[in-house]
């Protein structure tokens, strides 16, 4: 059989496939999906369950014209090989290539840009609008949302402003009962109800009541049935709502299995399906160390509750789940509830733990000001993922949350050198602070083999000199502390050359806010030449609080601040793109050996 995938670059070659053979696409999409992530690693159960979808789609809209916007984008893989990317499709998430998201300047197939779950209603419901008022009301507007975002706030706002419109709208529900963990509460309850009992679809239906035309639920992996439903919403005005089970993995046995590991597998074995089993590292994830340190503090401290907007897995609060299930709230994807809910939970005397990724954070940013600072509740937030984060890109960077948390009152701003500094801040967290606090972290492994060592409460404020000199000071916050050093070194290889002055000193400033202003004092009346290195935005970050410093007290020195540049950095690993950036030991080692 010739393979019919060879003969398809965009649309408008799929459309001239005939029905029959759409089938046996879905198999080639899949077997190529599988063949290159295998190797090349990425998001891979989202797209391997919506294969028949995506083809539908395609298939029966006229896309780029009709408009298509899938939440997240984690499933749109097949998406994007159907629309000119398939000779490209291998460059997935690597520097240089094609983005792992779907994204407006890549493709005109591309109708809206995404990453965070949850938009593509509104967008998709904006684009609607604005057709209208054009006179384009032939155009369509597709969106394909996960049943975990759809249970996201952001979500019911699009749906119950959708609900009165007149919008050419059609939300396709992809329900697989997972996002990367399984979906959690009330809604996702519903849903499984509705897959069962097709009288609760038609008499209780809480789409029906938000005045969408509603059908389903449909087997999303019968094409003849996805086809002709399909066919029929094309011809029905208004808001649309078709209702699609899925299975997350599907045509891949093991990621069927066990879908949140096969969300993102790294490499397998693309015949097998089994994953190839990294080398052994000593060294431990950054947010194992909170998920075991938060254990350990938890038997000690009953008061504590650790809460994540569906990251369990992900911030490896599944430690706590399974030591303490009464104390651990997965609330979905709705951060800003988590935020509002720790502090409710502050109130009462507890101690909550609130952990979402730095780039997460940014949507509950009001929940932060409003119901956490400004009552001085002490929520403990746990940034994991901050800094630069790799192949997930521009959407995924934690690298604005000094920047926006900074000009915060009351709140209390850590980033931890190292695994211990984190596991102590951890401890002091629940001392009983008086002020939140934003501990920042980063994404992969630490290189301390022996950091559970006992206990250390951590002095609010204070930073610690790491190395003296005598002419140029750099200061650092986080783990960017190890680039440091190792620029020192291979600066300090030519000393020989150099006179005695240019010995460089090192500070580890601990805390972004409050600074440690006693310890500043003593380095500008030091160090004529100072540099500030942070993994997060230079504009208004770090740097720019060392800036606002030598300000104050009018200080004159020679001031170079250093950290991710006033610009969207793409994706690749972390460190391509800090050399890109020139934050790599080598670029710093050349900058301090200018001065």
């Amino acid at each position: 059989m010739n393979n019919l995938l060879d003969n398809i670059s965009n649309p408008s070659d799929l459309r001239k496939l005939n029905p029959d053979q759409l089938p046996q696409l879905a198999k080639e999409l899949r077997a190529f999906i599988i063949d290159i992530i295998a190797t090349k690693e990425g998001h891979l159960g989202a797209s391997l369950g919506v294969i028949e979808l995506t083809i539908a789609l395609h298939y029966l809209f006229n896309t780029p014209n009709d408009l298509l916007v899938w939440d997240v984008g984690h499933q749109a893989y097949g998406h994007k090989i159907l629309t000119d990317r398939k000779d490209v499709f291998h460059t997935n998430r690597q520097l240089g290539g094609i983005a792992g998201f779907p994204s407006i300047k890549e493709s005109e197939f591309d109708a809206f840009g995404v990453g965070h779950s949850s938009t593509s209603i509104s967008a998709a419901l904006g684009m609607a609008i604005a057709s209208n008022l054009k006179g384009e009301t032939e155009k369509h507007h597709i969106a394909v949302i996960g049943d975990a975002s759809i249970a996201s706030g952001m979500a019911f706002e699009a749906l119950n402003h959708a609900g009165v419109s007149d919008a050419n709208l059609l939300i396709i529900l992809n329900d697989n009962a997972i996002g990367i963990d399984p979906s959690v509460g009330a809604l996702k309850e519903y849903l499984t109800k509705v897959k069962t009992d097709k009288k609760l679809a038609a008499q209780n239906n809480i789409i029906k009541a938000l005045n969408f035309d509603y059908s389903g639920p449909v087997d999303g992996h019968n094409l003849p049935k996805i086809l002709s439903e399909l066919k029929r919403l094309k011809s029905v005005k208004g808001p649309k709502f078709l209702h699609v089970i899925t299975t997350k993995g599907k045509g891949l046995q093991q990621a069927e299995e066990d879908q949140v590991t096969y969300h993102a597998p790294g490499k397998f074995d693309k015949i097998s399906g089994e994953r190839i089993k990294k080398e052994e590292s000593l060294y431990t994830k950054y947010q194992d160390v909170f998920g075991k340190t938060i254990v350990d503090l938890a038997k000690q401290n009953e008061r504590i509750v650790g809460i994540t907007p569906a990251m369990l897995t992900g911030s490896s609060l599944k430690f706590m789940l399974q030591e303490f299930p009464k104390r651990t709230f997965d609330v979905g994807i709705a951060e800003q509830h988590a935020v509002t809910l720790a502090a409710g939970m502050a109130t009462q005397g507890l101690i909550p733990f609130c952990n979402i990724y730095s780039t997460f954070l940014q949507r509950a940013y009001d929940q932060v000001i409003h119901d956490v600072a400004l009552q001085n509740l002490p929520v403990v937030f746990c940034l994991d993922r901050a800094g630069l984060v790799g192949e997930d890109g521009a959407t995924h960077h934690g690298v604005f949350d000094i920047a926006y948390l900074r000009c915060i009152p009351n709140l209390i701003i850590f980033a931890p050198r190292n695994e211990i500094e984190l596991r102590n801040i951890l401890y002091t967290a629940q001392l009983g602070l008086k002020n939140p606090i934003a501990i920042r972290y980063p994404r992969g492994k630490g290189n301390i083999i022996d950091w559970q060592k006992p206990f250390e409460a951590i002095e609010i404020g204070k930073g610690i000199c790491l190395k003296e000199g005598n002419h140029i000071a750099v200061l650092s916050v986080g783990t960017i502390a190890d680039t440091v050093s190792e620029a020192i070194i291979l600066s300090e290889k030519n000393l020989d050359k150099l006179s005695p002055n240019s010995l460089i000193a090192h500070f580890d400033m601990r805390f972004i806010k409050p600074l440690d202003e006693n310890l500043l004092h003593q380095i500008f009346e030091k160090y004529p030449t100072i540099i500030t290195l942070e993994d997060g935005t230079i504009k208004g970050g770090f740097g720019s609080s060392i800036l606002e410093f030598a300000s104050k007290y009018l200080y004159k020195n020679n001031i170079k601040i250093l950290g991710i540049p006033d610009e969207f950095i793409e994706h690749g690993n972390t460190l391509q793109l800090q050399k890109n950036i020139e934050l790599d030991a080598l670029s710093l080692s050349h900058l301090i050996d200018s001065f």
